[in-house]
């Protein structure tokens, strides 16, 4: 699991930021990258990466605002041409399809691969082998959501001396072992539960979209590996922060203390903000949450088993 920041503003895009886009590479895991909103000029930040379009099969967006949504229509269509035909599936508010289809149509915009739409409420909006993701609706301006994206267990190391101890030598039955509840071995019942140890836990990432600070988020971010929150403004503009339906940088921190959470990443960061001021920024928040990063364009952070 890697999340890779494509555009870490907010509001408008400047010299030093795009707005808004995260990509969640899974290759490893499912050989897929899910992108977290597509903000005006994403495809142009993805030219400077080693992502292939057509390795995108999920989009999830929080919330209908320009920034976070205007770079749809220019990448859908891209990925036409970059060799993508497998289907695409865009969850978001209501009206994310329609903002999509009417674009498409308008400039007579045709795509090579099938697109389909999940218009979310709140809940579990996905599951599969592999992952669970739920939906959470913010406090914005106009319905915004955050997504919390749990990554299942695994099972657990094979106890390779116990299997020792019974005289079955390593080999491929080791993995035959591992991958069936039970194998006969000369007449011999071999049930895997008693040669595996404790689950290895899966990862959780949240990623939230644009809102105010609310305690009620707490229990959807709760133990998360890695909570990824906006702090459009500094702590001194809290005022400003409450009537615009943003959060701060304390704000983003407190919450990811309350939360329990292991990793703080800000981002959506205002455009009043140059680059001599984000160790200000950076600061602010980690003397509330030490294991805090702010995160510029092109930002990486590989999330491991431990992290």
């Amino acid at each position: 699991m890697e999340l890779l920041f494509l555009g870490t503003g907010a509001g408008v895009p400047s010299k030093e930021r795009n707005v808004t886009s995260i990509a969640l590479s899974l290759l490893q895991e499912i050989n897929s990258i899910w992108l977290f909103d597509c903000g005006e000029a994403t495809q142009h930040q993805i030219l400077h990466t080693s992502i292939k379009p057509r390795k995108i099969n999920k989009i999830f967006i929080t919330h209908l605002h320009g920034d976070h949504i205007f770079g749809l229509p220019g990448f859908l269509s891209s990925r036409s041409f970059q060799g993508g035909d497998d289907e695409l599936t865009v969850y978001g508010p209501s009206g994310i399809k329609e903002f999509i289809e009417t674009t498409l149509r308008i400039s007579s915009s045709h795509l090579t691969y099938p697109i389909s739409f999940v218009e979310i409420s709140e809940g579990k909006i996905l599951e599969d082998d592999y992952v669970e993701v739920y939906a959470k609706k913010l406090d914005h301006g106009i319905p915004s959501f955050g997504y919390r994206i749990v990554e299942k267990n695994k099972p657990g190391e094979l106890l390779v001396n116990k299997l020792k101890e019974i005289g079955i030598q390593p080999g491929p039955i080791y993995k035959e072992i591992k991958e069936n509840p039970i194998v006969e071995i000369d007449g011999k019942s071999i049930h895997r539960d008693n040669f595996i140890g404790p689950d290895k836990k899966g990862r959780i990432i949240s990623i939230l979209g644009d809102t105010r600070y609310v305690e009620e988020h707490i229990s959807f971010i709760k133990d998360s590996n890695i909570l990824v929150h906006e702090a459009t403004f500094e702590n001194e503009k809290e005022n400003l922060a409450k009537e615009y339906f943003h959060s701060t940088t304390t704000q983003a921190a407190s919450l990811a203390l309350k939360g329990n959470v292991k990793n703080l990443v800000l981002t959506h960061i205002s455009s009043r903000y140059q680059q001599n001021n984000h160790e200000k920024l950076l600061c602010e928040a980690k003397e509330i949450f030490p294991n805090t990063v702010l995160a510029n364009d092109f930002t990486k952070i590989i999330i491991s088993q431990q992290q």
